[in-house]
């Protein structure tokens, strides 16, 4: 992971993020639902410690606080890290923060029942040891027994077409304004890593746009990679979720801190 670009990313992209979605709030509501279910599913009913890892503005911890669960959110970039915060307490629920690199989680270990790692945000880990530190840590702060749930694009189809564009997104603000959303990929020799041209565009007057471009790298890890990485950081019953099946737009993986 090259940290200063990854952060200067997200840092960059904190204001804007929500307009990925077509609809922020819908999503929030929607993926909360669905991580709900598999956190019932993996740790039972009732209110749960969870640590989203990479938090964000709050997509995933937002909603799940405001589902009764005990959220802290951590995230590379501190600039998102205070949106999750703020937007969560807009909304009358309380995600306290940290900036933290997810390969040095500061928290104690087995303090928490679920480990959120959502939004593809694995994929910035662009070597063997640092996907490997990170999950050791997600370990390292779960109680035995604790669910890891985690997100990533469908690598596996997507290493088999190598895409070099993503569809584009028109999100629409509150006061009528658009905004144009697409990514340009570049694939690297080894066929495994991309780097990601993210392009922002807001019609102004007239001919006018505002175009908005920041750039990063991403592993494309395939689900037999990635579940070879979880086993080894003491993961057991691994498990692959398709987004037809979960409602989720990315495969979902879920995981038991072996006891």
């Amino acid at each position: 992971m090259s940290d200063p670009s990854v952060r200067a990313f997200y840092d960059s992209l904190a204001p804007d993020y929500h307009r990925i979605f077509a609809d922020w709030n819908a999503s929030m509501t929607r993926q909360a639902a669905v991580f709900g279910s598999l956190l019932q599913d993996g740790v039972g009913p009732g209110s749960h410690r969870v640590l989203d890892c990479s938090c964000g503005i709050g997509t995933q911890a937002i909603g799940l606080a405001l589902a009764g669960h005990r959220v802290v959110g951590s995230d590379l970039s501190p600039v998102s890290a205070a949106r999750a915060t703020a937007e969560a307490a807009a909304r009358g629920v309380p995600v306290p923060t940290a900036a933290a690199d997810m390969r040095r989680l500061p928290f104690a270990p087995g303090v928490f029942d679920v480990v959120v790692c959502a939004d593809n945000s694995v994929a910035h880990l662009l070597t063997a040891p640092d996907v490997e530190a990170a999950l050791a840590g997600m370990r390292r702060v779960l109680r035995d027994g604790g669910l890891l749930v985690l997100t990533v694009r469908d690598y596996d189809e997507i290493r088999r077409t190598r895409p070099r564009t993503t569809p584009v997104q028109v999100s629409e603000s509150s006061d009528g304004g658009r905004m144009i959303t697409v990514q340009l990929w570049h694939w690297h020799e080894d066929g495994e890593r991309y780097d990601q041209e993210y392009f922002q565009l807001v019609p102004g007057d007239g001919d006018d746009c505002a175009v908005r471009v920041r750039r990063t790298t991403s592993w494309a890890l395939t689900r037999s990679q990635l579940t070879e990485f979880v086993t080894a950081a003491g993961f057991v019953d691994v498990r692959w979720h398709d987004p037809g099946d979960s409602g989720i737009y990315q495969p979902v993986l879920t995981a038991r801190a072996s006891r």
